[in-house]
């Protein structure tokens, strides 16, 4: 390949393993992207006919979203992503309910999107309840139960944790919340989980249940929220009554549509999780083999999610080395930007584990090739390193 001066540029071979930040969006999704953006433009709420092809391509994918979740269409609202369905889960259920009680119930380890607005919540008024959690990245059974009260009026617990892939008691915080006869909806943070493992929403027990479209290769800038049949969320947006006046605004069906092609591009969520488990256990002995890594996420985590630390060397520098070679972990969430992982440090984990964590994200598209790649690259970076102190 040459760039537009003429000289010849080598390009590596990208390994991308971040996908717990973001995904690449997959050809069906960039299809009905385009599909949508040439052939159905129309405004859907238009009652004519452009209008009409326009709102089937949102009804389409709304049918695909609730196969997925195996709930009802009419249950699956359309979002900007995962921060605004769990900004209106939270602050729609727990305005909605603000008259029969005062305490929420979560975790210390939820997603930005959701501490960050309990904490606003908690600065109104309300009293906020952060569960810890275990050596291995859970809360117990035993403290949620013990958190819930009959003044609890919502609790929002994640099924996945997004930097160790520990995956968490939601129908437990279920069974509590109704054996304590609590007025509480219960919440879910879906997002590292939906498309990537066998989801039942009635099993799980959940009033409400959020989700991304870019955490599975479709495109940034769309989500959707379940909303179960029955309950009662404040809508945060006015004007024209769209989703059902939760949500007002125009609807964005190339975005929607492509959310569709995404969830369509999934496959067989069990072949996939077992195929994964294969990788992630292959990749955990590969990098334990090299004697420079700790694992930090536990043995049950879902296996799109491994978390080590590489002491010795800082998150920050060990990244831009593995970059410099062609592959790309993180130090933790996205939305954490550099900072060290607070999920880590609520586990127990010391600082210098803590300074020293990269999640590694998988996709359906990653191999075992991949993983050589990251060893060889941890394997030549902490030499060179070792070589520069």
């Amino acid at each position: 390949m040459h760039n537009k001066f003429g000289a010849k540029v080598c390009l590596k071979k990208l390994i991308y393993l971040d996908n717990s930040a973001t995904t690449k969006p997959c050809e069906k999704a960039i299809k009905n992207i385009n599909l949508a953006l040439n052939d159905s433009w129309a405004n859907p709420s238009s009652l004519y006919d452009l209008g009409f092809h326009a709102q089937m391509l949102v009804d389409d994918t709304r049918k695909a979203v609730a196969n997925v979740l195996r709930c009802r269409e009419d249950e699956i609202y359309f979002t900007s992503g995962g921060t605004e369905s769990n900004n209106t889960a939270i602050l729609g259920a727990v305005y909605a309910r603000k008259k029969r009680g005062n305490r929420i119930v979560t975790t210390a380890i939820e997603h930005p999107s959701v501490l960050e607005t309990v904490r606003r919540l908690e600065n109104e008024g309300f009293e906020v309840v952060y569960l810890k959690p275990q050596a291995d990245g859970c809360v117990s059974e035993s403290d949620i139960k013990s958190a819930i009260n009959q003044k609890t009026i919502l609790v929002s617990i994640m099924l996945v944790n997004n930097e160790t892939g520990a995956i968490q008691p939601v129908k437990a915080a279920s069974e509590a919340i109704k054996s304590a006869g609590a007025p509480a909806l219960l919440h879910c943070d879906g997002v590292q989980a939906f498309g990537k493992m066998p989801i039942n929403l009635s099993a799980l027990g959940v009033d409400l249940f959020s989700l991304s479209a870019h955490k599975i290769h479709g495109p940034k800038g769309v989500g959707a929220l379940y909303i179960k049949k029955g309950v009662t969320v404040k809508s945060l947006l006015t004007g024209g009554g769209q989703e059902k006046n939760l949500r007002s605004g125009t609807e964005s069906v190339p975005l929607i549509y492509g959310l569709k092609g995404a969830v369509d591009s999934i496959g067989n969520i069990n072949k996939n999780l077992e195929e994964q488990n294969l990788l992630w256990d292959y990749a955990k002995n590969s990098l334990l083999d090299t004697g420079l890594v700790k694992i930090n996420s536990p043995q049950t985590a879902l296996p799109y999610i491994l978390n080590i630390s590489v002491e010795g060397y800082r998150s920050e520098t060990m990244l831009h080395f593995l970059e410099a070679q062609g592959v790309y972990v993180s130090s933790g969430s996205a939305c954490a930007k550099g900072e060290g992982s607070y999920v880590l440090r609520e586990m127990g984990y010391s600082q210098k584990a803590v300074d020293s964590a990269l999640r590694i994200s998988f996709s359906r598209f990653n191999t075992k090739d991949d993983i050589d790649a990251l060893k060889g690259a941890i394997c030549s970076a902490t030499q060179k390193l070792r070589r520069a102190n």
